[in-house]
């Protein structure tokens, strides 16, 4: 007779799926089932993840990268404090040039000073002596762009040793410096001298109007001279020159010379004039220094 008993169904008697985690990574249809989410949500929120993690690692060795940059860099300078970097293998070359060029203007300065009690009295005396200059002046061919003037005005004193220092008016200057491009004129502008009371006249002095293009001159001639000598040298000594690697430059002082006899002297006051000036020449130096990069022997 068979046996009857309580007959369990074979489902019940197979061994239990471990259920997954909650919150472990995966993409599949079980996995957002037992969490709840859609599929994919689950898997955005793992691919997430593995990003920032990526993204922090990159960000980390790039910093350690820099750091240690930055180490060796601070190492490397103090390692330098006090010594002389390394030079270059250079040659160094100088150059000469000069360049001479006739004056062609004259300066001189004409002026008159007064004294009066009264400020605007000694002022406007002043302006007649000095306006009459001026208009003669521009009437020799002066433009008023060659006219300067040196106007001042100050207390003067007379010191006695009964009554020490006394006021005795105020004295009122004007120092006109002249600039004279026609040189022909300049024994009639010196003549002005005395004849409308401007007893003031100062030396005559001559200069060069535009110096720079005997500037240049002279510079073009001081590297030809420092070109040759390098390139004369480096045949001698053997060796391939390469790029510039510095240069400068600076002028010496000019030279001015005069002939015997440039001016006669003036005469006394009223109005003597020299019968003739010179008015010579003068000398623009400059020096260059050139330094060349050795390439090889």
């Amino acid at each position: 007779m068979p046996i009857v008993g309580n007959k369990t169904p074979l489902a019940a008697l197979a061994p239990n799926k471990p259920s997954k985690p909650v919150n472990s990574e995966c993409c599949g249809a079980d996995c957002c089932a037992s969490t709840g989410n859609s599929k994919s949500s689950c898997c955005c929120n793992g691919f997430g993840k593995k990003l920032l993690l990526t993204l922090v690692g990159i960000l980390l060795v790039y910093g350690i990268f820099f750091l240690g940059t930055l180490i060796r860099n601070n190492a490397k300078k103090y390692f330098y404090i006090g010594r002389a970097d390394s030079s270059e293998r250079s040659l160094v070359v100088s150059g000469y040039g000069k360049v001479s060029g006739n004056n062609d203007i004259a300066v001189t300065t004409i002026g008159y000073s007064n004294t009066d009690k009264e400020v605007a009295k000694a002022q406007t005396d002043n302006k007649k002596v000095m306006d009459k200059v001026m208009n003669e002046l521009k009437a020799l061919g002066v433009v008023e762009k060659d006219l300067q003037s040196n106007y001042t005005i100050y207390p003067d004193y007379n010191y006695t040793q009964d009554r020490g220092q006394q006021l005795i008016g105020y004295r009122v200057s004007n120092q006109l410096t002249v600039k004279i491009r026609d040189l022909s004129k300049i024994p009639q502008i010196l003549g002005l001298a005395g004849k409308y009371g401007a007893t003031e006249v100062g030396g005559l002095s001559f200069t060069i109007d535009d110096p720079e293009n005997l500037k240049a001159d002279a510079r073009n001639k001081a590297l030809v001279d420092a070109k040759n000598k390098a390139a004369y040298l480096s045949s001698k000594l053997g060796v391939v020159l390469g790029e510039v690697v510095s240069y400068n430059e600076y002028e010496a002082g000019a030279s001015d010379y005069y002939p015997m006899k440039a001016m006669s002297s003036m005469g006394a006051e009223g109005g003597g004039a020299p019968e003739s000036v010179a008015s010579g020449s003068r000398d623009v130096i400059m020096n260059v220094n050139i330094v060349y990069e050795i390439l090889s022997r």
